[in-house]
């Protein structure tokens, strides 16, 4: 069943001023814990938010299982187009995709040829988001699969159907061969009524032979792949329900920091009177 929202705390001041019948349901597509923080983890700690991951690699897996708290759940699922594929396991795991590595283009970039080499490759049979009985609703995803992001949105459009957010990492450089880029993803998205907001974070890496010791390597930097932050298109938020604004809101808000896209739900609550007219006014002073 849905989460229910704990007792709130002094601090919530968003969740008190929207209201919200549940927790904000968050699912991340590619959950392998590497060196950085998950982008949620501020609204898990509230705990405003219920987590299901998915991870099939086994250590990963039983890495995010070993440290979850009672609103994470972790599944081993490799979410995909349903189809079996072959895993190509890279030397370091980060690079671990259904896709194989692409060695013209990663000789271009210094250390990725010995990082993305591939030590073994197992049969992968992966599911459909639209087919994970476990995700009755969705409110916010985050998914990093390694150039496999598009096969996932195209078998996950009913779940999606009910997403306000998603966090997607997105190629410019292209690591794998036949691996969707940018271009691709983003006129996925868009089809389902997503648009980027801006960018969470980016990678640049340098252009070999320029090593990291190099007086030049600031300036021969290849641009490799992003974080983007898609929302439901702000001019038709009347689509959305009730609820799905004020995860909406939260989500962006407390997760990214974009008052913005959190003042244009809020408005549209209020002006459905599902806000009480004091709020925006109330959130602006927050």
């Amino acid at each position: 069943m849905p989460g229910t929202i704990p007792p709130r705390r002094e601090s919530d001041r968003l969740a008190d001023l929207l209201g919200p019948a549940r927790l904000t349901e968050v699912v991340d597509v590619g959950a392998n814990p590497l060196e950085d923080e998950p982008p949620y983890l501020a609204l898990l700690r509230e705990p405003a938010c219920r987590i299901t991951g998915f991870e099939p690699q086994p250590a990963a897996l039983a890495r995010l299982r070993s440290a979850a708290s009672d609103h994470e759940r972790y599944l081993p699922y490799a979410i995909g187009d349903g189809g079996t594929h072959t895993l190509h396991l890279c030397a370091s795991s980060g690079f671990s995709s259904l896709y194989e590595p692409d060695p013209a283009q990663l000789e271009l970039l210094v250390d990725f040829p010995r990082l993305a080499t591939v030590v073994d490759r197992i049969p992968l049979t992966t599911t459909r988001l639209d087919d994970v009985r476990e995700i009755e609703l969705l409110d916010h995803l985050k998914i990093d699969v390694q150039g496999a992001e598009l096969m996932v949105f195209r078998g996950g459009r009913e779940t999606l159907a009910r997403a306000t957010s998603i966090q997607v990492e997105v190629g410019f450089h292209r690591l794998y061969r036949d691996q969707p880029t940018f271009a691709d993803i983003d006129l996925e998205l868009r089809e389902q009524g997503f648009v980027p907001q801006g960018f969470v974070s980016t990678k640049t890496w340098p252009l070999a032979p320029v090593q990291w010791a190099d007086a030049d390597e600031g300036l021969a930097r290849q641009l490799v792949e992003a974080d983007v932050l898609y929302v439901r298109d702000l001019t038709r938020l009347d689509l959305l329900d009730d609820e799905q604004l004020r995860h909406l809101a939260l989500v962006a808000h407390v997760v990214y920091d974009q008052r913005g896209v959190a003042l244009h739900a809020i408005r549209e609550l209020v002006r459905r009177r599902a806000l009480d007219p004091s709020t925006e006014s109330r959130y602006r002073a927050s």
